[in-house]
């Protein structure tokens, strides 16, 4: 491969850790200050810093590396337009050490069917996630987010607004939660009195 290799990687979830995908890059010959990371961003987020930053470092005659390609796109829309601006600027695409090539016909090929079943993996595990969460709520296990106040201090928050003697800040700092939740702490009471 000529010229620089840029490496890209990203996960999807904070708790998800990077160093497999970082080792890879590097076994591929990417420098480490030419990695770009994204931490806690999914594929379907179209906000990604670090893979911004990496599409802006390659130019002409570079090639962008990435581990797998779910982890540059989780749809074919998204993987095609990202393909086709890094052909158009003349940059190659390396998939795991594989490089695509977009003049060839079986390079485009195979591409394509790449990124379907990237987006068909993700589709599945959409729909396994949903049919997980219906059985957990049918059993009684998925109940939501709990509230950030106990039931005693939602009582005494409603209690000191009603007052009138403390301002939704005041409640905010006093009880270490945020404005909007002293706002749907009152909306929930019974006893709310609108300001």
């Amino acid at each position: 491969m000529s010229g620089t290799l840029i490496g890209y990687a990203r996960c999807s979830a904070d708790e998800q850790d990077l160093t497999a995908q970082h080792e890879r890059l590097r076994e591929l010959g990417v420098s480490e200050k030419r990695i770009y990371l994204d931490h806690g961003l999914t594929g379907t987020n179209l906000k990604r810093p670090g893979l911004d930053q990496a599409l802006a470092a390659v130019r002409e005659d570079d090639t962008l590396v990435v581990p797998e390609l779910d982890r540059l796109a989780r749809s074919v829309p998204d993987a095609r337009a990202i393909g086709d601006d890094l052909a158009a600027r003349g940059i190659k695409l390396s998939l795991g050490g594989q490089v695509y090539d977009p003049t060839d016909p079986m390079g485009k090929m195979f591409f394509n069917i790449l990124a379907t079943f990237a987006e068909f993996e993700v589709d599945l595990l959409r729909m396994r996630t949903r049919e997980g969460m219906a059985v957990a709520r049918a059993k009684g296990r998925l109940r939501g987010r709990q509230p950030k106040l106990s039931p005693k201090q939602q009582a005494e928050l409603r209690r000191m607004h009603n007052s009138g003697n403390y301002s939704i800040a005041d409640l905010a700092e006093l009880f270490t939660v945020s404005r909007p939740t002293v706002y749907r702490t009152l909306q929930r009471g019974p006893s709310s009195k609108s300001r």
